[in-house]
Order: C-alpha cells, then structure tokens, then sequence
C-alpha cells in the first residue's frame, strides 16, 4: 500500500506552480498597478515602495502556509539550489522545480501584461514593468557591481532565514512569518537599488515582456541570487551546526 502522506511529484509540482504564480502575480502586480495611482492630476494615491515590499512578504507568507507543507514552500530557483546545497532538498528534484518556478513565473506575467494592456497608452517597456536593472535601469541609479552585491548579500541573508526557521530546532509553525517578513525587509532595503529580486525567476517572468534592455541586463538576476544561495547553503552547517549533549538536561537536540 502507499504512503498517501508523501506528496507526489505532480503535487509538489503543482503547489510550486501556484506559490510563484501568486508570488509574482502579487508582487509584480502590486508593482506595477498600485506602486504609483495619481488622483486629481497631482495626489498619489499609490502604495509606494512600502506597499510593494509588503506585497512580496504577503504572498511569500500566505501561499507558504498554504502550500509550503506539500513542496517545500521555494517558489524561487535560489531557494531550490540553496535547501540543496544545504542538503535539505534532494537533487532529483531542483531541475523539475525550476522549470515549474521558471513557468509559472513567466505565466503570472503574462496574465499581468494582459491587464496592464487594457489600459490606453500602457508601454510595458516605457514604464518597466517591474522588471530588475542596474545602470539607467536602476531605480536609484546603482552601479552593475552595487546590484551584484546587492542581489548576492540579499539572497544570502534570505536564505540564512529560512535554514534557519525550517531548521528541526527552530520553533514549530512560524517559518512562513519569518519568510514573510524578511522578503518584506529585503525589498524595503533594495527596491531603489534593483527593484529586487533574489528570485531568478521572478525577474525572468516579468523581463520577457519589458524589452531587449531588460532581457540584456536579467543575466545579474540570475547568477547573484545563485551565488547568494550557494553562500548560505553551504555555510550554514558549519555556523549552526547540530547542538552537541553537554550532559545538561534541554541541550541535547539531536
């Protein structure tokens, strides 16, 4: 008899589908369509770059309590390569769960694009269309090596905190909120330097639609969010490792 307690493949690949579609679809969304609503030709009456940081640690955090206990909850390739690196994700399973991140991604912005299109005179190469950039196509001006930094610090730190939450010693239950929110502290941190990413496929979904310049500079959004993952899931064994019984009562975890 099988163990119908053990999520299929398509399950797990279908839970991956749904969290980036709506990490994406939210997130860009919020980026694109309420960022910026100028009301009476002068008030803006948009969410701001708070808003959108909310928005990403909103949906990070209410699809990883929904479907996070059927795949993992990663729904960014760093996060797949990173639990691997870290021995948490089996490697059979990173090439189908980027592939799956990398659609649904690429389908949530399409879905974007065709709402955005209903309105006259939307460009989504003028306005950007939340796409990631450095040089000109940084939202504050910041270099191609600020943005690598950036991306790669960022990813790291993104990836310590969910090691570090879904660790069997951390507190049952909270992981989603401590993801959640640190997605929120890493926008509110990097929205002006790259529109943030430190999700491959994140940037990916939306630069298919944004124009060659978005395309020509999305190689960064890949590679740093990788190096930031490798960082974190290969060190963070030996900066935590598994607590030692020193004879005393409670210290003994393993």
């Amino acid at each position: 008899m099988s163990d119908t307690s053990v999520p299929t493949v398509g399950a797990k690949l279908s839970a991956e589908f749904l969290g980036t579609f709506v990490l994406v679809f939210g997130g860009c969304g919020s980026a694109i369509f309420a960022a910026k609503v100028i009301a009476d030709e002068s008030i803006n009456m948009g969410i701001g770059f708070v808003g959108v940081s909310l928005a990403f640690g909103l949906t990070v955090l209410v699809m990883a309590y929904a479907v996070g206990h059927i795949s993992g909850g990663h729904f960014n390739p760093a996060v797949t390569l990173g639990t691997a690196f870290a021995g948490r994700t089996p490697w059979k399973d990173v090439g189908p769960y980027i592939v799956t991140q990398v659609v649904a991604a690429s389908v949530a912005g399409a879905v974007l694009f065709w709402i955005a299109s209903g309105k006259d005179g939307f460009s989504a190469v003028d306005s950007g269309f939340a796409s990631n950039g450095y040089g000109d196509r940084s939202p504050d001006g910041y270099s191609l090596v600020a943005a690598l930094v950036a991306e790669i610090v960022l990813t790291a730190i993104f990836l310590y905190v969910i090691l570090g939450s879904t660790d069997e010693r951390a507190p049952k239950g909270f992981a989603p909120i401590a993801i959640g929110l640190s997605l929120t502290l890493i926008h509110l941190v990097s929205i002006p330097v790259t529109n943030t990413s430190v999700n491959p496929a994140r940037s990916l979904g939306v630069a298919w639609f944004a124009g060659p310049e978005a395309l020509g500079q999305v190689w960064l959004f890949i590679v740093a969010p990788i190096i930031g993952a490798a960082i974190a899931g290969y060190t963070y064994k030996m900066l935590f490792p598994a607590f030692v019984d020193k004879g005393r009562e409670g210290f003994d975890r393993n």
